[in-house]
């Protein structure tokens, strides 16, 4: 079992950053794609990021695409999000999410039916 913990959401104008983390509670989180989802109200979940286990390869959605970047420490098996330029649009709660390695990167990464644990999410409010 893995635990995810989210942190570093919050409140934020237009045009500001804000870096998002997420905590797994086991030191095999190193072998799993950590991906970023975020869900706004009355929309579906959809797929922001995500960093393959095994490459570091990385992936986007198109409207985040230049403005925010996944990382992972490994060391401390922790999963980051930076987001800079934040818009109106962005404001969500953001969810992260351990996709095993059972499952091919480039296939799933962007499926949140197919990730195996999620964190609680974290909200992001951006004002305009």
């Amino acid at each position: 079992q893995v635990q995810l913990v989210e942190s570093g959401g919050g409140l934020v104008q237009a045009g500001d950053s804000l870096r998002l983390s997420c905590a797994a509670s086991v030191r095999t989180f190193s072998t799993y794609t950590g991906g970023w989802f975020r869900q706004a109200p009355g929309k579906e979940r959809e797929f922001v990021a995500a960093i393959s286990w095994a490459s570091g390869s990385t992936y986007y959605a198109d409207s985040v695409k230049g403005r925010f970047t996944i990382s992972r420490d490994n060391t401390k098996n922790t999963v980051f999000l930076q987001m800079n330029g934040l818009k109106a649009e962005d404001t969500a709660v953001y969810y992260c999410a351990a996709l095993s390695n059972r499952y091919p990167v480039t296939t799933y990464y962007k499926q949140p039916a197919k990730y195996d644990y999620w964190g609680q999410g974290t909200q992001v409010t951006v004002s305009s």
